[in-house]
């Protein structure tokens, strides 16, 4: 789980959102999205999985509404648990 304190809160009803926990999604929740775009960030491919596997979960529009700094984050939260372990090692000594 990685949670991602939001730049620009979301707003819902009288409710203010300022962070999110995001969870490693399953294969299946993975459903109807190209893995390389995913990896690249891409904004349709986060809109569709990004409800799957937040806390408290958003929605589309939410996410459509997001500051892109915040939607970025969440894209690089996404993109780290599609990596296998010893890829994200490797990557943590290149640094």
């Amino acid at each position: 789980m990685e949670v991602v304190e939001l730049d620009t809160p979301i707003v819902r009803g009288e409710h203010s959102i300022d962070s999110l926990t995001l969870r490693k999604p399953m294969a299946g929740e993975l459903r109807g999205v190209s893995l390389i775009e995913l990896m690249q960030m891409d904004v349709l491919a986060l809109r569709k999985v990004l409800p799957r596997i937040t806390t408290p979960t958003i929605t589309d529009i939410e996410i459509g509404r997001m500051d892109p700094a915040d939607l970025v984050q969440c894209g690089v939260a996404v993109s780290g648990f599609l990596l296998q372990k010893s890829a994200k090692a490797e990557a943590s000594q290149g640094m």
